[in-house]
């Protein structure tokens, strides 16, 4: 796992202390840097709880995690995550949540007061690139599900983290809005190359994003299934029709399968 810049290697995590939940056994799985991966499985396999390993937010029981080649013991700042709730602050207008991880995260919280009128210029074309030039102003409450989905994109990037985390983001969404924003965290990972892990449980967002989906088994979660998505980029919706889409869908979907009646 040398060239890994996110490498898990027989990780076990309990919730709850002694005769608590396991939640992960023997998981094991590396990333490259620059990679997109997504991880799909059942219900409560520990998508989440791999998510929370890789930053820092959670520390194992047994095993090792390491990102860009040191171990994990704090939380990862070199992260940026989003969740399926936006969790924006609503007393905070759109530009100032997104503005809000720049007075916590070092180097930019010493430089923010001096440099506030540059993050705002950034800030602003993080926003027209989701297409929500203009709605700084706004507070959360004017505006839709979508476009708060989007803002939290923002929030995420606006540090530059080498690693995006996605925790089933675009769940809550409709379907057109949905794909709308697969485009948009297409195009931004196209143009700044950082890292991607998304949790999700639509299996064709996986393989219209990812590089590389990963499959956990049930409860307690390890990797029982490594595909590499090899559709060429720039992939436009038109190939979520095409015969070589269902058919990785549907070899995704036996394995979920599998996964949930115990067969790996």
């Amino acid at each position: 796992m040398s060239e890994a810049f996110i490498a898990l290697d027989k990780v076990q995590h309990v919730y709850g202390g002694e005769g608590g939940v396991l939640a992960v056994e023997d998981l094991t799985l590396s990333v490259r840097e620059g990679e997109f991966v997504a991880v799909v499985g059942p219900s409560g396999c520990g998508k989440s709880t791999l998510m929370k390993l890789a930053t820092g937010l959670q520390f194992p029981r047994a095993g090792t995690v390491r990102v860009d080649g040191q171990a994990v013991s704090k939380p990862v700042k070199i992260a940026g995550m989003a969740f399926q709730n936006p969790t924006l602050l609503p007393w905070r207008t759109t530009l100032d949540n997104i503005l809000l991880p720049l007075e916590i995260v070092e180097p930019h919280r010493s430089r923010l007061r001096r440099e506030k009128a540059a993050y705002t210029e950034k800030a602003e074309a993080l926003l027209a690139s989701v297409g929500l030039a203009g709605f700084g102003p706004k507070f959360p409450w004017q505006l839709s599900g979508g476009m708060q989905q989007g803002a939290s994109r923002c929030r995420a990037l606006i540090h530059e983290p080498r690693l995006l985390m996605l925790d089933e983001p675009f769940g809550a969404l409709d379907a057109f809005t949905r794909e709308e924003l697969w485009c948009v965290i297409r195009d931004l990972q196209a143009a700044r190359k950082f890292t991607v892990i998304l949790v999700t449980h639509d299996l064709r967002e996986a393989v219209f994003l990812a590089d590389k989906v990963f499959c956990m088994s049930a409860r307690p979660g390890r990797i029982i299934a490594e595909r590499e998505i090899t559709l060429p980029r720039p992939r436009d919706l038109e190939v979520t029709y095409s015969p070589e889409f269902a058919d990785i869908v549907h070899e995704l979907r036996s394995h979920i399968k599998d996964a949930r009646s115990g067969v790996h």
